[in-house]
């Protein structure tokens, strides 16, 4: 799909329908998905929500499309306000496999979204699941997130409690019931 034909799509119309059906156009096309993760990764943050929304559809059916751009978006989230490009852009690194050398990036972001009362639950509990899955490969690293998330968990909603007890009970069977 060439840059303007997809960006009028993206304009059209911010339905789930309008997503999935630019999100199937692109399909496995590395180089149509290249040029959605530009406009992800822009300044206009009405086009780069919606474009990010169709990043998230493509990453859950082709997630190695996502692969070359993961130091980008981990420099996007430190730089951008946009709650939807954050929420999505951590859905989808949730899902990929992040590379050893921007994990500790990822960390720190992730922290800092996690501890952050001001941003959105979505946001907070994708950049819990980021740090698990960190956590996986950095044991380390889950006695920080454990403290963390129990530093929270008496004043966070119900879906930040719901995911915050599965984290926790992963976190406990990794260290043996600790």
């Amino acid at each position: 799909m060439q840059p303007m034909k997809l960006r009028r799509a993206l304009l059209k119309e911010m339905s789930k329908a309008n997503t999935v059906e630019i999100a199937d156009s692109i399909g496995a096309n590395q180089a149509d998905f290249d040029r959605l993760m530009a406009i992800v990764l822009s300044d206009d943050n009405k086009v780069a929500q919606r474009a990010a929304w169709v990043m998230s559809h493509c990453a859950d059916s082709y997630p190695w499309l996502v692969e070359k751009h993961v130091e980008a978006l981990l420099l996007n989230l430190r730089l951008t306000a946009g709650d939807a490009v954050k929420r999505n852009s951590l859905r989808v690194l949730k899902n990929v496999d992040i590379p050893e050398i921007h994990m500790g990036i990822a960390a720190d972001l992730c922290f800092g979204f996690l501890n952050s009362t001001r941003e959105p639950i979505a946001v907070r509990v994708h950049a819990m699941v980021v740090l698990l899955n960190i956590a996986k490969r950095f044991p380390e690293l889950g006695n920080e997130l454990k403290q963390t998330i129990k530093a929270h968990m008496p004043y966070g909603s119900a879906g930040f409690k719901s995911i915050g007890r599965k984290t926790l009970n992963t976190l406990s069977k990794m260290s043996g019931g600790n």
